[in-house]
C-alpha cells in the first residue's frame, strides 16, 4: 500500500531498495532490476556487442528463452551437450569453440550450479566472457577452491528470474541482471530505459525493460524468507531421495558434491516416464517435464541444422526427466503420498 500511495509505479525508490538488498544477498557489486530474466540476458548480450557473425555456446536442455536471446541479437547459438546432472558439459563446450565464439552461457539447471571453475578454464584460454543463466538458481552455491560462491557471483553478467513459479517469485514477471563490471552496469542501466540515463536524452537504441515498483515491493517482502524456503526444499529433496533409494526404475537427481542445491525442481530420471506421469495425475499429484523436447530438436530452431542423435545425453534426459512437487509448504503426509504413489506404480 505504501508503494501504491507513493506515486512511484515504475522504478523509483522501492525498485532501488530491492536492487540494494538483492546485491547484498548475492554478493555482486552491481544489480540492475529488469522486467524478466529474458530481458536481462538479452541486454547483457547487446552490451557485449554480440551480433551477426558471432556465436554463443549454450545448452539445449533449458527453456527456449536462453537460445531466443542469442538469436534476437543476431548471433548464432551453438549447443553443447549436458552431463548426468543436466548441466552443460565443459568438455562439450571446449569442443565447440571456434574463431566466431564470443561468449559461453551456462544454465544452472533445476537449482544446481554448473561447473563454473571448469568452464572458466575453457573461457580464459580464449578470453571469452561467461554469462550465467541463473534463472532457476537464486541462492544456489558452489564450493570453488574451498570458498562458497553463489550463482551470479562469477559470471561477467548473470540473469535471475522472479517469475511466480521461481523460488523467489513476484506477482508477475520480473528479473535481475548482476555484474561486477561497473562500465557494463552503467550501459545496462541505460539500455533498460530506452538507451538513456536522463529522461528524453538517448545515447543509443535501448528497450523498455525496467522492473515496476509493485513487483519490487512484493520481492522485498519475500526476500528475507528465501534462505529458509531453500532449506526446506533441500529437506524435502533428501526425504524423497532416501525413499527412492531401493526403486531401480527411479534415479534421484545427480547432485555434484561441490554444490549446495536449492531444488527449484526435484527432477527424477525414470523408466516409463509418460505412464508414470499419467498415473500421478490420476491420483491428483502434479508433476512436470523440464524439458520434453531439447532445443536443438524444436521446430523453431530447425534452421540451426541439428539432427536427432547429435546431443545424445540431452535427448536421453528429455525422455526420462520428471519433476515432483518440492515447494516449501509441503507436509510430510503429502510427501509420503507422492512417494507411495510412485512406489505403487512400479510395484
Amino acid at each position: 500500500m505504501r508503494t501504491l500511495e507513493s506515486g512511484w509505479l515504475t522504478t523509483g525508490p522501492r525498485t532501488e531498495q530491492f536492487e540494494r538488498e538483492f546485491r547484498e544477498y548475492i554478493g555482486a557489486p552491481q544489480t540492475q532490476a529488469v522486467n524478466s530474466c529474458t530481458a536481462g540476458m538479452h541486454l547483457a548480450l547487446a552490451a557485449l556487442n554480440i551480433g551477426p557473425g558471432t556465436e554463443v555456446i549454450t545448452t539445449p536442455l533449458t527453456f527456449c528463452a536462453t537460445v531466443n536471446v542469442i538469436l534476437q541479437v543476431g548471433a548464432t547459438p551453438v549447443l553443447a551437450d549436458v552431463g548426468s546432472d543436466g548441466n552443460i558439459d565443459p568438455a562439450s563446450v571446449a569442443a565447440r569453440i571456434t574463431e566466431r565464439t564470443r561468449a559461453i552461457m551456462p544454465v544452472h539447471l533445476y537449482g544446481q550450479m554448473a561447473a563454473l571453475e571448469r568452464l572458466q578454464v575453457v573461457a580464459r584460454a580464449r578470453d571469452l566472457p561467461i554469462i550465467e543463466d541463473a534463472a532457476q538458481a537464486i541462492g544456489a552455491r558452489r564450493s570453488i577452491e574451498g570458498q562458497w560462491r553463489r550463482a551470479g557471483e562469477l559470471g561477467w553478467a548473470s540473469g535471475f528470474s522472479f517469475f511466480p513459479s521461481k523460488n523467489l517469485g513476484a506477482w508477475g514477471d520480473g528479473g535481475m541482471i548482476v555484474t561486477s563490471d561497473d562500465a557494463l552496469a552503467e550501459r545496462l542501466r541505460k539500455l533498460r530505459l530506452h538507451g538513456g540515463a536522463k529522461q528524453y536524452h538517448h545515447d543509443e537504441v535501448g528497450t523498455n525493460s525496467r522492473l515496476d515498483s509493485l513487483q519490487a515491493a512484493v520481492l522485498l517482502a519475500k526476500l528475507p524468507h528465501l534462505p529458509s524456503w531453500s532449506a526446506k526444499r533441500r529437506e524435502h529433496a533428501a526425504y524423497y531421495t532416501r525413499a527412492f533409494a531401493d526403486v531401480p526404475a527411479v534415479r534421484p537427481p545427480a547432485v555434484d558434491p561441490a554444490n549446495e542445491h536449492i531444488f527449484h525442481q526435484y527432477t527424477l530420471r525414470v523408466q516409463r516416464r509418460d505412464e508414470l506421469q499419467a498415473h500421478l495425475k490420476r491420483h491428483g499429484i502434479g508433476s512436470a517435464i523440464y524439458y520434453p523436447v531439447p532445443l536443438h530438436l524444436q521446430p523453431c530452431f530447425s534452421h540451426l541444422g541439428y539432427r536427432p542423435g547429435r546431443l545424445p545425453e540431452s535427448e536421453r534426459a528429455s525422455r526420462e526427466v520428471l519433476s515432483l512437487p518440492v515447494y516449501p509448504e509441503l507436509t510430510r503426509g503429502q510427501l509420503d503420498c507422492v512417494i507411495e504413489t510412485i512406489r505403487g506404480f512400479y510395484r
